[in-house]
C-alpha cells in the first residue's frame, strides 16, 4: 500500500514553537514529530510514501529527503494555496492509483495499522476512520458506529451541546480511490466537511474501526508536553535512539554530567550536553543535543531543545525552552512559560506563569516578565461560556485582557464599517469598556461610543448605524465583581461558535495587525442614543391613544436601575401608570417573587413586570398574581404574534415544549426548531426581517414590555385571560455533575442503551418515548449535564426526568 502524510500545518496554537519552522517539525525527544510518523508507516511496509506541505516545506523535504534514509521512497506535492484536507490528498493526482492510507505528520501514534487494513478489507469499506475513546472531544471531529463499526453519523468540532459520543476521529484514513470521484485535482475541500458527508449521505459503505493504542494530537502546548511525558511514562511504544543507562535515564554519547549532579528519573539527555556540578535534573526533563546545563541549576518537567545554555542556580519548572536560547544565572521560568529560538534572558529574570517568549528576544537583567513578548497565549481555556466571556474584574477580566481581546476582535470584522461600543452604568463595565476600546483603536478600527445603555440598546445601535458588530460590556448586579463581555455581529445578534473559535485562536497567537498613528480614528460619542431608541419603540406601537384613555396601573421592578429608567421612560409616554418597586435591586429570587406577585393581585394592577439586569429578558406577573415563567413567556409570544398576524413563521429552542406545535396548527404558523443556545436563536430569527417582532418579544424587555400591554389593551383583555388560552403542558428542568471529561462517554453510552428507541441527536440526545420526551445537553460552562423533559402529564415528566438521571448517575458511579 502506498501513504499520504498530510504536513501542510503552519502549527498556530503551538507559537512560539512554530515560529520558524512547520508544525510536522517540531521536535519530540530531538527527533521533529513527522519522524515517528515516517517509522510507523515504514514498520508496517508502506514502502511509497507522499507528502503534501504548504507551509516551510523546505524544512521538511530537507531534512527527509527523499526517503532513503529511512528505507522507503518519499515524493513531495506543495500546494500554493491551501486545498483543505481532502482536496491536499487529491492533489497527489496519479499517486492515488490504490487503496491509500492517509495520515497527519503532527501526531504521534503507535496504532497497528496493519489491524486496521485488514479491518477495513474485511468490512469491504470504501473509507474507514481510525477512531478513538477521548475524554474533551471538542477539538476533534466526532463520530457514531453501529455494532458492526458502520459509521452512522459524525461532526466536526462539536460544541459540548453537539457531542453525542466520545469517540474521535484521529485523521488517520483508509480510503479506496474512487471515494475521490465526487472531486477533481486542484478542488479544494476537507474530508470530515465535505467529502465524509457525501459518502455516508450516498451510503457508500464507510466505517470506523476503533482503537485503544496511543493517539495524540501535537495541537498545543499542553498535548505536546504531555506527549513527551507518556514516552517516558512507557505509554507509547516507541524506539528511543538513546540508550538507557539506568532504569529511566537516557543519555546520549558524548554526554558529560558530574558526579554530584542528583538525577530523578525518568530524564532524557541528548548527545554531546554538559551538566555541571550540584545541577538537579528532576523526572520529566527532557534536554536537546549540545546543551550546558551550569552548576546549582534545578531543572523539572521541562522540554529544552538543542544548543541551548542554563546559567547557574535557574530554575525550570515545565517550561519549554527552544533551539539557542541563552539563560543566564539565578533566572525563575515558571510552569507553562516558552521561551523562543535564539532568545536570551538575562540574570535574575523570572519569567512567570504561561508567559510566551517570541524568538530572538533579549530580556534585560531582574525583569520580571507578565506579559507575552511579542506574541503568545497567556490562557488556555476557552474563553466563551454559554453566550459571553465573563469573570471577576482584576482577576479574569483585567485592562491588558480587555484590550487584547479588543484588538482580536478587530482583525475578525469588516473594517471598512464602524463597531459600536457600549456598557450599562457601573463603574466596572466602564472600566473594561474603555480597555476594550483601546484595543480596537490600535487596530485602526472606526468606533461609536454609545456610551451607558442595556444590552438591545446596543444590539439596536448595531443594526441603525450598519456597523460591523458590536462589543457591550455589563456587571452582575448580584455579584459585583462580575462583568460580562457580549460580543455582538452584524445583524445584532451573538457572534457564532465558528467566530468565537476564530476570536479565540487570534487571542491565544495576538499575531493581529496593528496600525501606525496616522490611521488611528477619532472615537464617535453618541450621548443620547436611547432617545432614538425609544422613539423606534414608541413609533411601533399602534394603540397608543387607547392605552392613555386605560391609563393601566403597572408595577414595574428590575435589578438594574438603567432597565428601570429606560421601560419607566416608554410606559409613562405611552400613558401607562408606573409604580417602581426597588426590592429587585437585592436579586431576583422566590421571596422577591412571591412578594411581588401578592403586590399585583392585591393592589390593582394591570400586570407586573420585572426586567432582568441586562434589559434582554423579563418576566410577567398577571393581574391575579400569576408569575409567567420562561416556558411560557415563550408560549406567550407565540400566541401574540400568531393572533396579530405579524410572523409567519416562529422559531423556537430545541428544548422547547411541544405545546408549541399544537399553537401553529391553529394559526397556519410554521414552527423551526434551533439549538438552545442564545446565538443560534438570535441569529435565525435576525436572519428574517420578518421576525423582528419576535425578537423584541423575547429579546428586548423594554420593547416586550411596550407591545404587550398594546396587545391587551387592543383586544380588551387581561394578561390573565390571554395566558388562559395557552394549552396545559408538563415540563421539568433539573442538572447532574459530571466531569467533564466523562461526558462524551456518558452521552455515548447513553445512545448504545437507547439504540432501540426513538432517538435525535440534533443538539445533546433526545429520547422520545411513549409517555413523552427527554433532553441531555453538556452544559458549556460547567461541569454539569441539562435534562429536560416533557410527559403528556406532570407524573409523566417527573418519571422521565427521573429515570435519565438515575442512568446517568449509575454510568457516572461505574466510571
Amino acid at each position: 500500500m502506498k501513504a499520504v502524510i498530510m504536513a501542510g500545518g503552519e502549527g498556530t496554537r503551538l507559537r512560539p514553537l512554530t515560529c520558524g519552522i512547520p508544525k510536522p517539525m517540531v521536535p519530540i525527544l530531538n527527533k521533529p514529530v513527522i519522524e515517528y510518523t515516517i517509522k510507523l508507516l515504514k514498520k508496517y511496509n508502506f514502502d511509497k510514501i507522499a507528502i503534501t506541505t504548504c507551509y516551510l516545506s523546505n524544512f521538511i523535504i530537507d531534512y527527509l529527503g527523499d526517503g532513503s534514509k529511512f528505507g522507503i521512497s518519499i515524493d513531495y506535492y506543495i500546494e500554493e494555496t491551501p486545498l483543505g484536507t481532502g482536496g491536499s490528498v487529491l492533489n497527489t493526482g496519479d499517486f492515488i492509483d490504490q487503496t491509500i492510507l492517509v495520515i497527519s505528520g503532527d501526531v504521534l501514534t503507535d496504532i497497528d495499522l496493519s489491524k486496521a487494513i485488514e479491518f477495513h478489507k474485511n468490512k469491504n469499506s470504501k473509507a474507514t476512520l481510525i477512531l478513538k475513546r477521548a475524554t474533551n472531544p471538542l477539538e476533534y471531529g466526532i463520530v457514531i458506529t453501529n455494532s458492526e463499526g458502520k459509521i452512522e453519523r459524525f461532526l466536526e468540532k462539536p460544541s459540548w451541546g453537539e457531542v453525542f459520543s466520545d469517540t474521535i476521529n484521529t485523521g488517520i484514513y483508509i480510503l479506496e480511490k474512487d471515494v475521490f470521484n465526487y472531486y477533481k485535482k486542484g478542488d479544494s475541500f476537507d474530508f470530515s466537511k465535505d467529502l465524509f458527508p457525501r459518502l455516508l449521505k450516498d451510503n457508500v459503505p464507510m466505517y470506523g474501526y476503533i482503537t485503544d493504542e496511543y493517539w495524540n494530537d501535537i495541537g498545543d502546548i499542553n498535548s505536546y508536553k504531555q506527549t513527551h511525558f507518556d514516552i517516558l511514562n512507557g505509554k507509547v511504544k516507541v524506539d528511543l535512539d538513546l540508550p538507557m543507562v539506568k532504569e529511566g535515564i537516557y543519555i546520549g554519547e558524548g554526554t558529560v554530567i558530574k558526579d554530584d549532579v542528583i538525577i530523578n528519573p525518568p530524564v532524557y539527555i541528548g548527545k554531546n550536553c554538559i551538566i555541571n556540578s550540584k545541577a538537579k535534573l528532576d523526572s520529566f526533563t527532557i534536554i536537546g543535543d549540545n546543551c550546558k546545563i551550569e552548576e546549582n541549576a534545578s531543572i523539572k518537567k521541562s522540554i529544552i531543545w538543542n544548543n541551548t545554555s542554563i546559567g547557574q542556580s535557574t530554575q525550570a519548572r515545565s517550561t519549554i525552552i527552544c533551539n539557542k536560547v541563552i539563560i543566564k544565572n539565578n533566572v525563575n521560568l515558571f510552569e507553562d512559560s516558552v521561551v523562543g529560538t535564539e532568545s536570551t534572558i538575562e540574570s535574575f529574570c523570572t519569567i512567570n506563569p504561561s508567559i510566551k517568549i517570541w524568538p530572538f528576544k533579549k530580556i534585560k537583567e531582574s525583569s520580571i516578565v507578565n506579559n507575552n513578548l511579542v506574541w503568545g497565549t497567556k490562557v488556555s481555556k476557552t474563553l466563551f461560556g454559554n453566550r459571553n466571556i465573563s469573570g471577576d474584574i482584576n482577576i479574569d477580566i483585567t485592562p491588558e485582557y480587555a484590550s487584547v481581546l479588543g484588538s482580536a476582535y478587530a482583525n475578525i470584522v469588516n473594517k471598512s464599517k464602524p463597531v459600536v461600543v457600549s456598557c450599562d452604568d457601573s463603574n466596572t463595565s466602564k472600566a473594561i469598556k474603555n480597555s476594550i476600546l483601546s484595543g480596537l483603536l490600535s487596530s485602526g478600527i472606526r468606533i461609536i461610543d454609545i456610551e451607558d445603555v442595556t444590552l438591545p440598546i446596543a444590539r439596536n445601535a448595531v443594526m441603525f448605524y450598519n456597523a460591523s458588530g458590536g462589543i457591550h460590556t455589563y456587571s452582575d448586579i448580584n455579584s459585583k465583581n462580575k462583568v460580562y463581555i457580549e460580543f455582538i455581529n452584524e445583524k445584532g445578534g451573538n457572534i457564532d461558535r465558528s467566530t468565537e473559535k476564530k476570536l479565540e485562536h487570534l487571542y491565544h497567537r495576538q499575531d493581529f495587525e496593528r496600525c501606525n498613528s496616522d490611521s488611528i480614528k477619532d472615537v464617535i460619542k453618541i450621548y443620547n442614543y436611547s432617545s432614538y431608541y425609544i422613539n423606534t419603540i414608541l413609533s411601533l406601537l399602534k394603540n397608543i391613544p387607547k392605552i392613555k384613555n386605560n391609563s393601566p396601573k403597572i408595577l414595574l421592578s428590575s435589578e438594574s436601575e438603567l432597565s428601570l429608567s429606560i421601560v419607566h421612560k416608554i410606559l409613562t409616554e405611552i400613558g401607562c401608570k408606573v409604580f417602581i418597586d426597588y426590592s429587585l435591586r437585592k436579586g431576583l429570587d422566590k421571596e422577591s417573587l412571591d412578594i411581588l406577585s401578592k403586590k399585583v393581585a392585591n393592589e390593582g394592577f394591570f400586570l407586573g413586570i420585572l426586567i432582568n439586569f441586562n434589559g434582554e429578558s423579563l418576566k410577567l406577573i398577571d393581574n391575579k398574581g400569576n408569575i409567567i415563567d420562561n416556558e411560557k413567556y415563550i408560549l406567550l409570544t407565540e400566541l401574540i404574534l400568531a393572533k396579530t398576524g405579524k410572523c409567519k413563521k416562529f422559531i423556537v429552542p430545541y428544548t422547547a415544549t411541544k405545546q408549541i406545535e399544537e399553537i401553529a396548527k391553529n394559526y397556519s404558523l410554521e414552527v423551526i426548531r434551533t439549538k438552545s443556545n442564545i446565538s443560534n436563536l438570535l441569529n435565525e430569527i435576525l436572519k428574517d426581517n420578518d421576525l423582528i417582532y419576535q425578537y423584541l418579544l423575547n429579546f428586548d424587555a423594554s420593547a416586550a414590555s411596550a407591545l404587550i400591554i398594546d396587545f391587551v389593551i387592543d383586544n380588551n383583555i387581561t394578561l390573565y385571560e390571554l395566558v388562559n388560552e395557552i394549552p396545559r403542558f408538563y415540563t421539568k428542568h433539573r442538572e447532574i455533575v459530571c466531569d467533564i471529561s466523562e461526558r462524551g462517554k456518558i452521552i455515548r453510552q447513553l445512545i448504545e442503551q437507547n439504540k432501540d428507541k426513538n432517538i435525535e441527536l440534533f443538539e445533546g440526545l433526545k429520547i422520545n418515548t411513549e409517555k413523552g420526551w427527554v433532553i441531555i445537553i453538556p452544559d458549556n460552562e460547567k461541569p454539569t449535564f441539562n435534562i429536560y423533559s416533557e410527559g403528556y402529564s406532570e407524573e409523566f415528566a417527573e418519571e422521565i426526568s427521573f429515570d435519565i438521571y438515575n442512568k446517568i448517575l449509575n454510568l457516572i458511579n461505574n466510571s
